[in-house]
């Protein structure tokens, strides 16, 4: 059987690397996942159920071998606001007061619907499109929200908002617990790499308080993760329109949260890593698991970054490690929970806090004066997005159509033209620099029409149509030549916008010159077969 498995996973010593790692992430899963729970209003099992399946999942099913997926806070925020109204509903219907988790869980069924959506229309492969400054500010952001919500862990009660601070010896303590963590993490790849530091650092740790009687310090006060297999869900809410209607938006927005972070972790790690994922796969993957996930009770998850680079730094690299790490917090839930809940929180703060120093992108520091202050605005504006809202679509989002919106204004200005008279007496604009809405303005206002001789020839050999809106630019053009009783030609443009000119019936006469650009689907000879790029 291990033959198997071995032979299905990779060799000996990578599967050994997966199972360890895999043991590290399931460890670090546990915390979190209660602590989401608790965020979004719901029982801690809901929480360590949405981990443990979608971790399971998405490692069996994704794009991304390696991947860590669970439980999250960014899509916790948003279920807060569902569970809260869920419930008023079901108490205004007469379903009692405590329905909103169901509604949460049909939610997560329809998120997971709308990401296998996603995937089937192959919308994953957008991610290509986010700029580096965008990719930077996100793991700078997210960075911080780890670092911040590590805060909680030095009161006297993490799980209780509003908790008092530790003072005195348990502060020190803590403290010094978690420099032990960071050290152990830190030395021990100098020494050997056969075993994961992280999962050295918190059996050490443990060992320690355990070995001391420090019970100040072990995970207290947090409910208890015993429990059962999941079961199927019973549902009591009205499974209909008024439902949909209530509960699509939120689902929407849980989607989007979802596949966003997701897709930038797989890009992350695939950095890491120097291999490639499949954002396709990766998308109907997470759409898989949250569907199976909300039939079973579970709050739904996407990517957990901080988990995936601890797996990456243990060493997992393959599916295994993320189906390891599902199983073994399985087992924690049916069988060690008594156990689980003596390993002490600064072992698994400070294994946090190096997912924090490994994730920021300290390099940005050096390079801010160095790039473009477009790009250094939007690296600053993703970052500062991602920690006063913890809301990572909307950073992401926000980061794009900035840069955008930078690119637009920069390449605006880069539309030029240079005029020439022929012998004939015919005049000759050569235009430079990309045609599209930002650059229209300033390419109607460098022609006049009544100042020009009869006939105008404007050659495009070195500018490009982008869009629609510079097509109906040379179409008014020629509208205003002729308006004006002269005419207007134009060389040097490709043999696509020839036609879209000609189907809108365009006044401006096309001249087809042999050397006119023409983009083709090139065609590769490969030995023995032959492929379209």
């Amino acid at each position: 059987m291990f033959q198997i498995i071995f032979r299905k996973f990779g060799n000996r010593i990578q599967a050994k690397d997966d199972l360890l790692s895999g043991l590290t992430v399931a460890l670090a899963l546990v915390p979190e996942a209660v602590a989401f729970a608790i965020i979004a209003g719901v029982s801690p099992l809901i929480g360590l159920y949405a981990a443990f399946m979608v971790c399971l999942l998405t490692a069996v099913l994704g794009g991304r071998p390696g991947m860590i997926s669970g439980a999250t806070g960014a899509l916790a925020v948003i279920m807060v606001s569902l569970v809260l109204l869920g419930n008023e509903r079901g108490e205004a219907l007469g379903l009692g007061s405590e329905m909103g988790t169901q509604y949460l869980f049909a939610a997560v069924i329809l998120m997971g619907v709308i990401q296998i959506g996603c995937g089937v229309l192959k919308l994953g492969r957008f991610v290509r499109l986010i700029p580096q400054p965008v990719m930077f500010g996100f793991v700078n952001g997210l960075a911080i929200v780890i670092f911040e919500a590590q805060f909680p862990m030095f009161t006297e009660s993490p799980t209780t908002p509003g908790s008092a601070w530790l003072v005195g010896n348990d502060l020190q303590l803590m403290i010094g617990l978690i420099a032990l963590t960071m050290a152990i993490i830190f030395l021990l790849p100098k020494i050997t790499t056969q075993f994961p530091s992280s999962l050295a650092a918190i059996g050490t740790v443990s060992l320690v308080v355990i070995g001391l009687d420090l019970d100040t310090l072990v995970v207290r006060d947090m409910a208890s993760i015993g429990g059962e297999l999941p079961s199927l869900v019973s549902f009591s809410i009205p499974l209909n329109w008024d439902t949909l209607v209530f509960i699509a938006p939120f689902s929407f927005i849980l989607a989007a949260v979802g596949l966003i972070e997701s897709l930038m972790t797989l890009t992350l790690i695939d950095e890491l890593t120097e291999t490639r994922g499949n954002s396709t796969r990766e998308c109907l993957g997470q759409g898989v698991a949250n569907v199976a996930t909300g039939f079973f009770g579970g709050m739904g998850g996407c990517a957990m970054i901080g988990q995936s680079i601890i797996n990456i730094r243990s060493g997992g690299r393959g599916r295994l490690s993320g189906i390891s790490a599902g199983l073994f917090l399985l087992a924690f839930i049916l069988f060690a929970s008594s156990l689980i809940e003596k390993i002490p929180l600064a072992a698994l703060t400070g294994v946090m806090f190096m997912v924090v120093i490994g994730t920021f992108e300290w390099s940005s520091f050096r390079i801010l004066r160095k790039i473009p202050k477009t790009d250094a605005f939007v690296l600053i504006l993703v970052s500062g997005i991602t920690v006063v809202t913890h809301n990572l679509a909307l950073a992401v989002i926000s980061g794009v159509i900035v840069s955008a919106l930078g690119f637009a204004w920069k390449s605006a200005h880069h539309i030029h033209r240079e005029s020439e008279t022929l012998k004939d007496g015919a005049k000759v604009y050569h235009l430079s620099g990309p045609l599209f809405f930002g650059s229209v303005t300033d390419f109607n206002l460098g022609f006049n029409p009544a100042d020009d001789p009869d006939c105008v020839i404007v050659d495009m050999k070195d500018s490009r149509v982008w869009d629609h809106s510079g097509l109906e630019a040379l179409h008014k053009l020629g509208e205003r030549y002729l308006s004006a009783g002269k005419k207007l030609k134009v060389q040097h443009i490709s043999r696509n916008c020839q036609e879209l000119l000609r189907k809108a019936g365009s006044m401006v006469d096309i001249a087809v010159l042999p050397d006119d650009p023409n983009y083709q689907v090139a065609q590769i000879k490969l030995p023995e077969e032959s492929t379209s790029v």
